[in-house]
């Protein structure tokens, strides 16, 4: 069994080539990906389905990843569900306000990101686990 089994993450981006890479990066530890592309439609889906792990994009449409953040965060039954934020934009201090427990920043470096989506889910309601994830 692989280090990833039975992780459900989901993924909240627009751009195909960035869920592509993603799901290269992820594959390997074999977790469960599922991706979306608009925020509105994730939100519903976190809530039916209870990820482990939320990886988002802030500029997603219809609901933002950081509105997305906070709507999980302020959520007493959701609250626990750690959420990665990554993004082009230089906005570490706005994710964290969101309530972000991680923040990457782009391009991707594949090594970070695994670890990052490893500690995570090892303790996801760790005061560790809120770290900047860029250099």
């Amino acid at each position: 069994m692989t280090e990833g089994a039975g992780h459900l993450i989901f993924v909240v981006e627009r751009d195909k080539h960035v869920r592509e890479l993603l799901q290269v990066f992820l594959d390997a530890p074999g977790y469960t990906l599922q991706f979306f592309d608009d925020g509105e439609i994730a939100l519903a889906q976190v809530w039916a389905r209870r990820p482990q792990l939320v990886i988002l994009e802030i500029l997603v449409p219809k609901l933002d990843g950081l509105g997305l953040c906070r709507k999980i965060k302020l959520s007493p039954a959701l609250s626990d569900t750690p959420v990665l934020v990554l993004s082009v934009l230089n906005a570490h201090d706005r994710a964290r306000l969101a309530g972000a427990d991680a923040f990457m920043l782009k391009p991707l470096d594949r090594h970070r990101l695994t670890a990052t989506v490893q500690q995570l889910l090892s303790s996801p309601t760790s005061a560790a686990a809120a770290q900047e994830a860029h250099p």
